[in-house]
């Protein structure tokens, strides 16, 4: 398989999943995350693996919070009031919502996603709520529509590792942000040796696992795409359970993995255009 027909086929199986959540928002019963969706048939992994807790910030809306993210991204991202804030893979709008509070009715807060049920579910919650000041388009973090310098900030959560070229995601990051704007972003990545099978897996993939590269190689594309001041705002390591490992691992794998030093990890990355 080709390069471009690999790409094509992960966008297509990453669209299929996540537009299968969003049509499924409205029944909490049948999401599990950014990992796992009971209606896929998927053997994934529960979402609160990756998860963390939003009902204590500022703006939050329940109906917008499908647990598809990896960390707090708008809590680190210095948002001011009157910021305009890019919200890259946007799902039903949890992190615009928060980035909204903290940019008050003077700024400004567009959400991208890929998948079209979600884009729908995020413009009926900001319906719901009467913002005026706040989009949802959708599009390819690869190819984002919307024009030069728009941002003064772009948050991400948990998306990049699904998006096949992060080198065209993070140029599109850098060309869409201001002179002096900066991103934060929460993302999955890993450290050590991997093993091929939980790495390559289709249903990892199209959950927060396979997608994911190495925090060197990640720290090194987002330096090629002309960042600058790059912070590590936060590190934290994903311990997934033997329930999900024993699908893809024989028992002295696993004992292998846990004594490796491999692991993998959510971090939430600062920098500076």
């Amino acid at each position: 398989m080709s390069k471009t027909n690999s790409s094509d086929e992960l966008k297509k199986l990453v669209l299929e999943k996540y537009d299968q959540i969003g049509k499924n928002a409205s029944d909490k019963s049948k999401t599990s995350g950014c990992c796992g969706d009971e209606s896929s048939g998927l053997n994934s992994i529960d979402y609160e693996v990756f998860a963390e807790d939003y009902t204590t910030l500022q703006g939050y809306q329940l109906d917008a919070d499908l647990g598809l993210g990896c960390g707090l991204p708008t809590e680190f991202a210095q948002i001011k009031e009157g910021n305009t804030v890019v919200d890259l893979g946007s799902g039903a709008g949890n992190d615009c919502f928060v980035a909204r509070q903290l940019t008050g009715d003077s700024g400004r807060v567009i959400g991208v996603d890929f998948s079209p049920s979600m884009v729908a579910k995020a413009r009926e919650n900001v319906k719901k709520l009467g913002f005026t000041n706040i989009e949802f388009f959708q599009g390819d973090i690869e190819d984002l529509p919307l024009p030069d310098q728009t941002a003064d900030v772009v948050v991400s959560n948990c998306v990049l590792n699904l998006v096949p070229d992060k080198q065209k995601a993070f140029g599109e990051t850098y060309r869409v942000l201001k002179n002096g704007g900066h991103f934060s972003i929460s993302d999955v990545v890993v450290e050590g040796d991997l093993p091929a099978d939980i790495r390559k897996s289709a249903e990892m993939y199209a959950g927060c696992v396979s997608g994911a590269i190495e925090l060197e190689n990640y720290l090194s594309i987002v330096r090629k795409s002309g960042f600058k001041n790059l912070t590590l705002q936060k590190k934290r390591e994903i311990v997934l359970p033997d329930s999900i490992l024993e699908q893809f691992l024989s028992p002295s794998n696993i004992v292998q993995l846990k004594e490796s030093g491999a692991g993998i990890y959510s971090i939430t990355l600062y920098a500076e255009k």
